[in-house]
This record gives structure tokens, C-alpha cells and sequence, in this order.
């Protein structure tokens, strides 16, 4: 009995540290030509062999997501509205791996600034 805990024990620590080596490391700049309507993103996903596919925003109390498109190396959403804060985000790689950040950024963003998701 004491050495199938043992093996319990193995095998989650070691699982824990390989979700760990693999975690997904986000930072958003905020690029030039962001305002109350519209919000322009350089975004580094850190991922070994991955890469964005998808980027989607939602906006406070909305329930819909927003596709963003990628121009060049910047991801960009435009709205008829001023953008409510704060920002949630959900990221697709190309690998299939999908990550939902909440509230990253509030709607008083600073153009050059970074953000980063808590993890």
C-alpha cells in the first residue's frame, strides 16, 4: 500500500512539473493606432514549437467574443463602440492548444505598454 502512494505521488509531481515546462508565456504591447474604438496588439506567445492561430477579445460584461486579425506581426480589433475594460482574451495555437486569459488589461491601456496575464 505504501509504495502504490509512493507511485501516486511520483507520478503527479511529474506531471505538475511537465504542465509547468509547458506553459504558455503571453505578454501584450499595446501598439500605435490603439484608441477608445479600436486596440492594436503585439503579441508574444511563448509556447516550444507553437504559435498563434487565433485571437479572440471580450470585452466587459459581453458575452461574445471578438475576433482579432493579424496585420503584419500586430493583431487588431476594431468596434462602432468605445472598448470596455477589462480585456479578456482567448488564444488558439496552431497546435490546438487553447488558453483563456481574464482581465489582462483595463480600457485605460497605454500605448508602448506590456501587459501580462496572471497565471
Amino acid at each position: 500500500m505504501a509504495s502504490s502512494s509512493r507511485m501516486l505521488t511520483v507520478v503527479v509531481l511529474a506531471a505538475l512539473v511537465a504542465g509547468a515546462m509547458c506553459a504558455v508565456r503571453v505578454k501584450l504591447t499595446v501598439e500605435k493606432g490603439s484608441d477608445k474604438k479600436k486596440l492594436a496588439l503585439k503579441i508574444d506567445y511563448t509556447r516550444p514549437g507553437d504559435s498563434l492561430s487565433e485571437v479572440e477579445l471580450r470585452q466587459h460584461g459581453s458575452e461574445e467574443w471578438q475576433p482579432l486579425t493579424k496585420k503584419g506581426d500586430v493583431w487588431e480589433v476594431s468596434c462602432s463602440k468605445p472598448l470596455v475594460g477589462p480585456f479578456n482574451f482567448r488564444f488558439l495555437s496552431k497546435n490546438g492548444m487553447k488558453n483563456v486569459f481574464d482581465e489582462v488589461f483595463s480600457t485605460d491601456f497605454k500605448i508602448g505598454k506590456t501587459y501580462q496575464p496572471e497565471y
